[in-house]
């Protein structure tokens, strides 16, 4: 691309830019947004509120972290389920709440991943 069809580009996207610019001006909706955003800003101020503040009380749980209770004590985690897997080829049942089996990695890696996870019991 030469520089003078690149700047007639850049010139035409900036006229484009302008013209949403000037239509977002006239949009009765962004004025209310921005009247909004003003009056709650200067309420802030009068207050000495930070907007974490108005947060905390329009939502009191939004300020908390999503894994700790109340008090700050870590949740307990929901308990695993035993997983029953039974090999087919020689009927040995594998009995796991998580992938790291012994016996299953060897599973695993003699069959497949996908093989012996079709061996899951319901």
């Amino acid at each position: 691309m030469s520089k003078l069809s690149e700047f007639r580009a850049a010139e035409r996207a900036l006229a484009e830019q302008l013209a949403h610019l000037e239509s977002l001006k006239n949009d009765s909706v962004l004025k209310k947004e921005i009247e909004f955003e003003e009056r709650l800003a200067g309420l802030m101020k009068e207050y000495g509120k930070s907007l974490s503040d108005v947060i905390a009380i329009l939502d009191p749980s939004a300020g908390l972290p999503s894994r700790r209770g109340a008090k700050g004590a870590p949740q307990a985690r929901r308990a695993r389920t035993v997983k029953v897997y039974k090999n087919p080829n020689t009927g040995e049942v594998v009995e796991t709440k998580g992938g790291n089996h012994r016996v299953l990695k060897a599973w695993k890696a003699q069959y497949s991943n996908a093989t012996v996870e079709s061996w899951l019991q319901v």
